[in-house]
């Protein structure tokens, strides 16, 4: 039922994503304007709304999942996919891209860079949080919010010697876009997304055995250890390409799993589909407002997603404190 009403919700706003924006477009006239192959509103459904819209559905779906899976292991509501410092590590690499003029080389090598500093950031939190018995959550916690506080610091230092230029482009990016033209990347986003939606559902049980803790998933007979590194790893890489193709684009892995938690409960069997298609409406619904709210100028999606996002996390907290108080 509830997966019913999320695909539903899904294909609702992929209709007004579509119609939407400063050219309207009647969903009634879609099929026949695609069909036709010419014409500027065929050209702005084939080759602006519907890539944005599949890339946003991806990367929001691939962020509320990783959120989703990351508090289920580290067994924290605060606990999102930046948190891990992966953001700040993929912002470190495209600033110093940029600063060093690499993004005049070629269109791909921003994208490039950020994946690489989020890599180079899984590697660093995985390799210092790695103890004789297995990892340890507590300190990869750590690591990861130290790293994200150093990737600041350098960022600072190499925008205070950059061109205001190059500082201009250093902030559109940092505050996200669902602006990509590149057909390559955004294919590759929605594999990556699915991809990452497969292979979390192979740990399903795991996942719901380790929401009692490591030790009586051990009892239950699953090597938490290993389940923790394996889903560790997807969820990085799926943070990494989703901030490498989009930029940082906070809160969605952070509400939307709590909300979709407090409405579906915490069966993992259900959890994980049903917080990918909400991180895909939430990011588009945004992303319709992002670009229709000042209509001719745009806003950046994570001006958006951090607002909305924000607003509806105190509301969550509120609404839990009078629970708690009544």
């Amino acid at each position: 039922m509830y997966l019913l009403l999320l695909l539903a919700g899904v294909i609702a706003v992929t209709l007004i994503s579509l119609g939407m924006g400063e050219i309207r477009i009647r969903i009634i006239d879609i099929p026949a304007i695609l069909s036709s192959g010419e014409g500027v509103e065929h050209g702005v459904l084939a080759y602006i709304r519907i890539p944005r819209t599949l890339l946003g559905l991806a990367i929001g779906g691939s962020l509320s999942l990783a959120g989703a899976i990351l508090q289920g292991i580290y067994r924290n509501p605060l606990v999102e996919p930046y948190t891990l410092g992966i953001s700040g590590g993929a912002s470190l690499g495209v600033t110093f891209a940029i600063v060093a003029g690499l993004h005049l080389v070629n269109i791909l090598v921003l994208p490039l860079a950020g994946f690489i500093g989020a890599i180079a950031t899984i590697f660093v939190v995985y390799a210092l949080g790695s103890e004789r018995g297995g990892l340890s959550i507590n300190r990869m916690l750590l690591i990861g919010v130290m790293i994200s506080f150093i990737s600041s610091s350098l960022m600072m230092f190499l925008m205070s010697i950059a061109s205001s230029d190059n500082i201009h482009n250093i902030i559109f990016w940092i505050m996200g876009s669902l602006e990509e033209s590149n057909s390559t990347l955004i294919a590759t986003m929605i594999t990556l997304s699915l991809c990452g939606l497969v292979i979390s559902y192979l740990f399903v049980m795991p996942l719901n055995a380790l929401r009692l803790g490591e030790e009586k998933a051990k009892h239950l007979g699953f090597n938490a250890n290993s389940v923790i590194r394996i889903l560790f790893i997807v969820t990085s890489l799926l943070t990494g390409a989703c901030i490498s193709v989009a930029g940082i684009i906070g809160f969605v892995g952070l509400v939307i799993p709590h909300i979709v938690r407090l409405w579906v409960g915490s069966d993992y069997r259900i959890l994980l589909m049903s917080s990918f298609l909400s991180g895909g409406i939430f990011l588009v619904l945004c992303d319709i407002v992002a670009r229709t709210i000042i209509a001719p100028n745009e806003l950046p999606i994570g001006v958006i997603t951090g607002i909305i996002g924000g607003i509806l996390f105190i509301v969550l907290l509120s609404n839990s404190k009078r629970k708690v108080e009544s």
